[in-house]
């Protein structure tokens, strides 16, 4: 694979692959200016890797919104038993355990200090396949982003957000990602995580001639040097190919991409957050 130029996002936070994998997959995450108090996630009773711990109130009750059925524990604090009645009663009728506890029983719960008085035990969704996700797409104007080496559970979790909010109908992930939705990433997403589908590709070119086959085009986010987003006519379907926080876009990648897109700006900063960065993309295809 052709080597990855510095930092198209996030210069200072440079991070190698073994840390990227270890935010997403280990016991431990380096913690970010908004999550100082997170601490390593106590691994829930059971040790289902089918299961994910979510916590924050909009996380919980989205899932609660999207699969009901996914949910396999839930954990609250009293002063949260009136605004969650609705999924108190759906746990009494399913036999689905609760229990109310402290807010120190819910931080070591949360492996987090944000956990706005509600844990929860959910399945895991696995990834779509590319070809299935195109099957399931409506005509017309789609959007979807491809994520290549993003790892951060913030960044991650920021991105859900803002994709959730402006329609995107899909997050691409290549066959070697290790990006997965965790508790950090459904808290930041505040529901987004359910509302946007992961899709696991296997072979890049193949997934890109078929993408292509289904009327897309491909946009590489550089930091400079592609067309300037506010001045070009976008295409209707389009997939953003979003780069690493550290590392950037392989260069094979955006060289095999139909278009190279830069947001201007005053220069004052180097660049923006990847996930900073990934809402302007966004709003401006919805603009």
């Amino acid at each position: 694979m052709t080597a990855k130029p510095p930092s198209p996002w996030d210069k200072a936070s440079l991070r190698t692959a073994d840390t990227r994998k270890r935010e997403n997959t280990g016991p431990r995450r380096q913690a970010a200016s908004s999550d100082r108090e997170e601490r390593p996630a106590v691994r829930h009773e059971g040790g289902n890797k089918q299961e994910l711990r979510y916590y924050g109130l909009n996380a919980v009750q989205a899932v609660f919104a999207q699969r009901p059925e996914a949910i396999r524990k839930l954990y609250l604090a009293e002063a949260r038993i009136p605004q969650l009645q609705p999924l108190l009663a759906w746990c009494v009728k399913h036999r689905i355990g609760y229990r109310v506890v402290e807010e120190a029983d819910l931080g070591k719960l949360a492996a987090s200090s944000h956990h706005e008085g509600v844990v929860a035990d959910v399945l895991r969704v696995d990834p779509l396949a590319l070809s299935d996700w195109l099957r399931s797409l409506p005509a017309g104007p789609v959007l979807a982003l491809w994520l290549d080496g993003v790892g951060n559970p913030h960044n991650f979790g920021a991105i859900l957000r803002s994709a959730a909010h402006f329609g995107v109908s899909a997050i691409l992930q290549s066959r070697e990602s290790t990006l997965a939705v965790s508790g950090a990433a459904a808290r930041v997403a505040e529901g987004g995580a359910e509302r946007v589908p992961l899709v696991r590709m296997e072979d890049r070119m193949a997934a890109i001639a078929q993408l292509r086959d289904a009327g897309f085009q491909l946009a590489a986010t550089v930091v400079r040097g592609g067309a300037d987003l506010f001045a070009i006519k976008l295409p209707q379907r389009l997939i953003y190919v979003m780069g690493a926080e550290g590392e950037g876009m392989d260069d094979a990648l955006t060289r095999a991409c139909d278009l190279q897109l830069s947001i201007p700006g005053t220069g004052a900063v180097e660049s923006l957050n990847v996930a900073a960065a990934t809402a302007v993309f966004l709003a401006q295809w919805r603009r």
